[in-house]
């Protein structure tokens, strides 16, 4: 073996590696009965980013003008996940996206009945708040606050 393909396949990673032994691992959401693409399919990290952004900063603006009365650092950023919290529990909740997951076009179902009951968003928001269950990924791209809530973020 040439030590160019040696270093070649050490920098694609395992699953290269594993893909060029053989193996099918299928597109991300396969195995959740989604399609590879178009409407119903498992959202971007882009996507989902951005939604983020788009709420923590709506979030912000709530802490920042309607409760804690102008920039006190630790505390405006303490009542904006709180915020956070209640904003997304009622909103994935009962219609299934919030207003950054509307705007970029997504939306959060539960995998056995499609519709997220409030529990479970309850318990999708908690947990998404905690950042670290949102950081670990399976390999369909869902976050460990999905799959503990048993949802999945697709696009609309």
């Amino acid at each position: 073996m040439d030590n160019r393909q040696a270093i070649g396949s050490w920098l694609s990673g395992p699953r290269a590696a594993l893909e060029d032994a053989g193996a099918d691992f299928g597109y991300r959401g396969e195995q959740l009965g989604l399609p590879e693409d178009g409407p119903g399919s498992i959202a971007r990290p882009g996507r989902r980013l951005g939604a983020l952004a788009v709420d923590w900063g709506l979030c912000m603006l709530i802490a920042y003008g309607l409760i804690t009365d102008g920039y006190d650092g630790q505390t405006t950023g303490n009542w904006a996940l709180l915020v956070f919290l209640v904003l997304s529990a009622l909103t994935v909740g009962t219609v299934g996206f919030t207003p950054g997951k509307r705007l970029f076009g997504l939306r959060v179902v539960a995998l056995d009945s499609g519709r997220v009951q409030p529990l479970r968003g309850l318990v999708r928001s908690a947990l998404l708040c905690l950042a670290v269950p949102a950081l670990v990924w399976d390999r369909d791209g869902r976050g460990l606050h999905d799959r503990l809530a048993r949802t999945v973020e697709v696009r609309i």
